[in-house]
């Protein structure tokens, strides 16, 4: 039996001399198998952190065999990973709704009207009704933020509310 020249990958000389031997074919095999978008480089490096990882299971005459092992692997994982990236960004996405088109033209004008209410509140009520049901800040908070009192504010959006329900036919917000 031939006696290994060097049992401990875990020592960094032998370790050093194991990577100088082996980076640049690793760095090689990669790039012919499976070209450059694989980024052999960083496979090729990732590999031999693997192996340091695993330096105490591992022999010095299985190293090279281990790196390459390890790598091919790695870059079938990244193989297979881009082609379910590709899968998906394939499958046509759901770009239809359930909805009628007299629904759509509908919400569409009811969205318009709705704009156009309430660019004829007078400021200071739309102002705190948007404040209360687009940012959800409480009346306590808006009376802070308006420098005015909470009844004030209580005011305002219960007037803001009458004109909406008057103008509009259906509107009801919670």
């Amino acid at each position: 039996m031939a006696k290994e020249l060097h049992k401990d990958i875990c020592k960094e000389k032998v370790f050093e001399f194991i990577y100088n031997k082996y980076i640049k074919d690793l760095q090689s095999f990669l790039f012919y198998k499976y070209g450059d978008t694989s980024n052999p480089v960083d496979m090729a490096q990732d590999a031999f952190v693997k192996l340091w990882n695993n330096c105490n299971s591992v022999s010095s005459s299985k190293a090279k065999s281990y790196l390459y092992t390890v790598a091919n692997n790695m870059a079938l994982n990244a193989v297979k990973h881009e082609k379910v990236v590709l899968k998906y960004k394939q499958e046509n996405k759901k770009n239809y709704t359930n909805e009628t088109p007299e629904f759509l033209l509908e919400e569409e004008q009811f969205l318009q009207q709705y704009k156009s209410v309430l660019e004829g509140l007078k400021e200071e009520y739309r102002v705190a009704f948007l404040l209360n049901k687009v940012e959800g800040k409480k009346h306590s908070e808006i009376a802070e933020l308006l420098g005015i009192t909470q009844k004030v504010v209580e005011y305002r959006i219960y007037t803001a509310f009458k004109t909406l329900k008057k103008e509009l036919k259906g509107f009801k917000i919670k």
